[in-house]
Parts: C-alpha cells; structure tokens; sequence
C-alpha cells in the first residue's frame, strides 16, 4: 500500500515558494530546449459546454506528473473562463504516486515564472518600468510574483476594469493602475500581456525600441498585432508554440513566413543561443504553456510542503 501527499488549495500555494520554482522552470524550459524531456501532445475531452485537458510529462530529475484542467464558460464572468484542474506527482523512479495538488495556483505560478525568465533573459538590464496588462488570476499571479523578486521596479497595471487595475495594482509595493493599456505599454520597458483577449490587445506603435513583451494569455485569439510579431524577434518554449495550431499553438505565431525563427527560451537560460543582440532590438516571447513547467512546479511543492509537513497523508 502506498502513501501520497494532498495539497489542498492553501497548501499548495503556500508551498510554491517563488525562487525555487523560478530555478526549477529554468531547469524545465533548458531540458525542452535541449530534448531531454518525454511530453506527449496535449489531448482533451470536449462537452458542449467545454473540455478536460490532459498534460503528461517527466523531466529528468525534477519528476514525473501529468495535470488535469478542465476549462468552461464562466457564467458570472461573461466573455471570460475557468480553468481548474489538479496535477499528480509520481515518482520517477518506480512510478510510485506522491502528491495531489489544486493545478490553478500552481499553473499561476509557472506561468509567471516562465514570463519573469523571458524578461530577465531577454530584456535590457536598463528596462525601467514595467507593465502588466490585464487583471485576471494571470495578472494577479504576475504582479504577485514580480512583488515577491523585484519589488522595487516600478509596475503599472492596465485593464478594462479601472478597479480591478487598482487591485492587482496593490499587490506590488511599486505597484499603480495606469489610465489605459496605451499608457502602461509607452512608459515600460518590459511588458507582461496576461489577458484572455480574441483580439489584439497591444499595438506596435506603443512600443519603444528595446521593449521586451512576454505574451502569456490570448488562448482564444491574438493578444498582440501582426505588426509586433513581424518588427520583434521571436521566443518561445518549445518547437510546437509556432509549428501546431492553437490551442496547443499560439495564435500570434501561426503561419510565419520561411526564415522566420522563433528561438527556445531553454537556449537562452542554457547559453546556446545569446538572446538579445542589441539595445534597441524588440524581443517577444510567447508563451503556450508546457506540461515540463508543470512539473517543476509540482517538485517544489512537494519538496517544501514535505520539509514542512504541510497537507494530508492518504494511504492508497
């Protein structure tokens, strides 16, 4: 009989302690860059009214795991979705389930994290302000994490909702909700774009030479113009980020022209690709997620929440 750890919602937040997943989603993203990870394509079960996703993976030396998410129409949010799910870490050695953990923070965080690596990786050391556009569970979970490793860069938050702005504003200490998403995107030299839009959301003629723009939302259209994706050189996290179709794809870097290279992150945080080339170059990186993320994330949770002795035993 085997033991495995639950990590309820609370918990599993509390164990994704941010340093440590953001060098464990480093570890992830050079293991993809440099073929060293098993992750199938993703798969889903579709209902009228939404889908179950599945997304297995292992990473060598991080772990085994594979998350389920099922997302649906938010009917108290009109023109916007829930995402909620759970993720299972198995032992890599033996196969052995260890942990079940609620997926939405841990997605939250892995995402930020990977967005927050493009910047550091790719942006200017002399960016200046920052800006995040949306305020979702995305944006919050951004801000929250830039609050938790860079709290003294200024960070100015857009949205449709002026009061929304403020709130996930108030997660930074430097942190001010910004009259419109023009005006975050001009004064920034680093933009994270974390919204659920079906249509772009940020225009080229706002950007400044040298911007870094890391695009983590947009599963239902592009958040960003032709424009940006042509002037910008391109990042992604893995090959099928340009080469399959959305879902698993992403909008914005569907049919590039011949020669158009999109570039792995992993080469970049690995040293097997020099990123950004010069001061006034617009670098953009485009995240679709990727079950290895999933996985590092679930290593630190239950790495901390063991050292911890956070959660609930349940013998199988």
């Amino acid at each position: 009989m085997s033991e495995i750890l639950f990590l309820d919602g609370a918990r599993t937040r509390a164990a994704l302690e941010p340093h440590r997943v953001l060098d464990a989603v480093a570890t992830a993203l050079v293991a993809v860059a440099r073929d060293q990870v098993s992750v199938p394509p993703r798969i889903a079960a579709h209902t009228p009214h939404g889908l179950l996703g599945a997304m297995p993976g292992h990473v060598p030396g991080l772990g085994l795991a594979a998350k389920l998410v099922s997302v649906f129409a938010d009917p108290a949010r009109p023109g916007r979705s829930s995402h909620r799910g759970l993720v299972a870490l198995f032992d890599e050695r033996d196969g052995r389930p260890l942990a079940l953990m609620d997926a939405e923070p841990l997605t939250e965080i892995r995402t930020a994290a990977t967005a927050t690596l493009s910047a550091r990786a790719l942006g200017r050391p002399d960016a200046g302000p920052v800006a995040v556009v949306g305020t979702g569970a995305q944006a919050r979970a951004q801000v929250a994490l830039l609050a938790a490793v860079d709290p003294g860069t200024p960070v100015l938050v857009a949205g449709r909702d002026p009061e929304r702005a403020g709130s996930t504003a108030a997660l930074h200490p430097a942190g001010r909700a910004a009259n419109s998403i023009e005006e975050a995107v001009r004064g920034a030299g680093t933009v994270f774009c974390c919204t659920g839009a079906v249509r772009p959301v940020i225009r080229r003629a706002w950007l400044a030479p040298g911007t870094h723009v890391s695009s983590v939302g947009g599963s239902h259209g592009p958040e960003l113009d032709a424009d940006t994706v042509r002037d910008a050189s391109l990042f992604a996290e893995w090959p099928g980020a340009a080469t399959t179709p959305p879902p698993s794809g992403a909008h914005e870097l569907q049919d590039l022209p011949d020669g158009r290279r999109v570039t792995l992150l992993g080469s970049v945080l690995g040293g097997d690709h020099p990123g950004r080339r010069r001061d006034e170059e617009i670098t953009l990186f485009k995240s679709t997620g990727h079950a290895a993320l999933d996985v590092a994330a679930a290593h630190v949770a239950d790495a901390v929440a063991r050292a911890h002795g956070w959660g609930t035993r349940v013998a199988l």
